[in-house]
Formats: C-alpha cells, sequence, structure tokens
C-alpha cells in the first residue's frame, strides 16, 4: 500500500522526457525509445565508425547503435548517465544494442565485453564508470562476460570535449595497459565506450589491447558523433 502511494506521489520519471513511467516501462518511455536516431551500422561493414579505424589499426568489426548531436534525447540520456548517476540508462540501451550486436555474424563470436576504463581518480569522482553500465548491459543480452579491469588507465588525462584531434591522441598515447593478458590470449573482445567522435582514445586503448597474443577487437560505442 505504501509502496503504491509513493509511486503516485514520486513516480519514476524517464530519463529522456522527465514524463511519468507506465508500469511496463523502466528507465526510458517507449515514445522516447521509439523516436531515437538508430544508426543501423551494425549491419553493414563500411559504417562511418568502422572507417575511422581503416588503415590504422587491426579491427574486426565498429558500430554505433545511436547517431549523437546536442540538444537531443540522446545527449539527454548520456548526460544523465554520465553525470546524474542514472546507470541503468547504460544498462537498458546496451542490453538493447547487446540484442543487434547478437545479429551480426562478427559481434556474435564474441567472448567477452570491456568497457573503456576510466583513471581510478577520475572513476572515484564520478562514482563509477559509465562504459561500465553499458558493457553489463551488452553482456547480459549476449550472454557472455564483461570484464570490468582487464584493461586499466594508468595517466589520468584532461578533458576530450573541447581539443583537435591531434590533441585528442597527444592526450591518450600510452596511456593503458593490459591488466588480464592470458584470460584475453586468442579471444574475440567487444571494447565499448559511451561516445566515439575522431575515435583517438579507441585507438589508444585498441593499440594496447591487440599487441596481447591472438586478441581480435571489436568496436562498439553507444553513439557516435
Amino acid at each position: 500500500m505504501l509502496g503504491h502511494l509513493f509511486e503516485l506521489f514520486f513516480p519514476d520519471n524517464c530519463a529522456g522526457c522527465k514524463s511519468p513511467l507506465f508500469k511496463n516501462e523502466h528507465t526510458i518511455c517507449t515514445k522516447c525509445l521509439a523516436n531515437l536516431p538508430y544508426t543501423d551500422y551494425i549491419n553493414y561493414a563500411d559504417n562511418p565508425v568502422a572507417k575511422i579505424f581503416w588503415g590504422k589499426l587491426k579491427v574486426e568489426a565498429a558500430a554505433s547503435y545511436l547517431h549523437f548531436t546536442k540538444t537531443t534525447t540522446v545527449q539527454k540520456l548520456l548526460h544523465e548517465l554520465k553525470y546524474k548517476g542514472n546507470k541503468q540508462v547504460g544498462h537498458v540501451l546496451g542490453y538493447m544494442m547487446g540484442k543487434e550486436l547478437l545479429k551480426n555474424e562478427i559481434f556474435g563470436t564474441t567472448q567477452y565485453v570491456i568497457p573503456i576504463p576510466l583513471h581510478p581518480k577520475k572513476e572515484r569522482k564520478r562514482g563509477y564508470n559509465q562504459a561500465w553500465s553499458i558493457a553489463q548491459g551488452i553482456a547480459h543480452a549476449m550472454n557472455i562476460e564483461a570484464l570490468e579491469r582487464a584493461v586499466v588507465r594508468n595517466v589520468y588525462t584532461e578533458s576530450q570535449t573541447k581539443k583537435t584531434r591531434f590533441k585528442r591522441w597527444q592526450n591518450v598515447e600510452s596511456i593503458f595497459s593490459v591488466k588480464e593478458k592470458d584470460k584475453l590470449k586468442h579471444q574475440h573482445i567487444i571494447l565499448v565506450d559511451d561516445v566515439i567522435t575522431t575515435g583517438s582514445t579507441m585507438e589508444a586503448c585498441l593499440q594496447e589491447i591487440i599487441k596481447n597474443e591472438g586478441t581480435k577487437v571489436s568496436v562498439a560505442a553507444l553513439a557516435s558523433a
């Protein structure tokens, strides 16, 4: 009884539009989910995210799930995930993306999901790594294991938001290391981030991972700009 009264006066609201959620809705309302700008990149190999890595690094497959533009529902959802502590946004969208990844013959062969790591200092300040929430959702959907600390970030870097591509690369060069080398040996993993723009952070992390014997990597971002 008290639970119903609490829901009446303090209903759960959609992370996107802030409207009260119906009983069968969770975190994001049906209307917002229906109107999100899905990319369809998972369905073809020569998509814009995959092209970021062409001629640079060996990536098995790469895709983003959503288009990112400012002042949209996608930006609001990512803000909730990254700065408002709403981890469920990552779980819900990660799960949805994972179901789509399963339909792709390359992504469907992966054994592990790994998030782009935050430096411990930044993670303590924020309270969690938003990419880990997405990775957990993907792993749940694909019925594979998510590894939170297989790759670590050793150097604390400044925000990438207002940097040029060259400056972004300088900012992340040689800052990652692989900790679970034996576990990743001869495995195919998905490296996950929330948003991919120039791909410099992904490139730096990929460079370290593919040094590991027999490790193959595919890239999945929740959104791409």
